[in-house]
């Protein structure tokens, strides 16, 4: 058993083939992707190194290495022969193997995951959930009733700065999300379901000739031919909090998702935020999976 290190690129075509098979294997056959699209974004872009699991010739499994994070795949056909045990051990074992601060994510908290986490020291340190709704023609008949003095406008390339600094402001506290830059940014910009019209941004006070700051958003995402949207991310400023804004949005949101076509719609929040998952509840939003996230220090 063996990397492969000839061509750890997503680049070279006949590898990323073979790569995105073994993630589409078991997206089919577990009913979530394998890695998320942060993991994907930082394979593309090289910050994180995408590599291939052999078994001679045959790919049984998919990881992603780098920045202290593992993310790791076997492919259905492969599974309960011991590939990510002896994966994980060459990972940590080998000489100038993986140490220090290690985080993991289990997509759909997979028991055999649990169990691999528990025999390799990892603990779990977040858990995030996936929770979906159907939507119907009166989702796209709702109007949101907003603050006085706020209304809704789509996004503009130049309001990336301070998008990216009220996210920032917003998100303080997540690893992930509060750390998007404005390259970040214009890399999501630059993906095929992008649609600027799909970031819903409330603004204070907003005309044409001179918008107000920007209190909070909606960022929506549908993939090319999907009929399953995406509450991509949502933030209110902290100085709007409270005021009912973070509902307008969704129900603006789901009001264009529908419209745009789509059936049902998924979204992603931390299980201990509990303000945001009340809010969700309260517009219909029930559980789909759970993604749980392990941490190891250093060894």
């Amino acid at each position: 058993m063996s990397f492969t290190l000839s061509a750890p690129d997503l680049a070279d075509a006949a590898f990323a083939a073979r790569f995105h098979d073994v993630a589409d294997a078991s997206a089919h056959t577990d009913g979530y992707r394998p890695f998320n699209e942060q993991a994907m974004l930082d394979a593309r872009s090289g910050r994180r190194s995408p590599q291939l699991l052999l078994e001679g010739e045959d790919a049984v499994g998919a990881l992603i290495l780098g920045q202290g994070e593992i993310d790791l795949v076997v492919h259905p056909r492969y599974r309960r022969k011991g590939h990510a045990t002896a994966a994980l051990r060459r990972l940590f074992e080998d000489e100038g193997g993986m140490s220090g601060d290690l985080t993991a994510w289990a997509h759909g908290d997979h028991p055999a995951a649990r169990a691999l986490a528990d025999r390799f020291g990892f603990s779990a340190e977040r858990t995030l959930l996936q929770l979906e709704r159907p939507l119907s023609d009166a989702d796209a008949a709702t109007s949101p009733v907003l603050p006085a003095g706020i209304g809704i406008v789509s996004f503009r390339p130049a309001d990336a700065a301070e998008w990216v600094r009220l996210n920032a402001l917003v998100f303080a506290t997540h690893p992930e999300q509060g750390a998007i830059t404005e390259s970040d940014l214009a890399a999501r910009m630059a993906e095929p379901w992008f649609d600027a019209d799909d970031l819903l941004l409330a603004r204070e006070n907003s005309t044409a000739a001179a918008p107000g700051r920007i209190l909070g958003y909606n960022w929506l995402k549908i993939e090319p031919g999907a009929t399953l949207g995406e509450i991509y991310v949502l933030g209110v400023h902290p100085d709007a909090a409270g005021a009912g804004l973070g509902r307008a949005l969704m129900l603006a949101g789901l009001a264009r998702l529908r419209e745009r076509g789509c059936t049902a719609v998924e979204l992603y929040v931390e299980a201990e935020s509990t303000t945001p998952v009340r809010l969700y509840r309260s517009l219909g939003f029930g559980d789909r999976t759970v993604d749980v996230q392990y941490h190891r220090g250093p060894r």
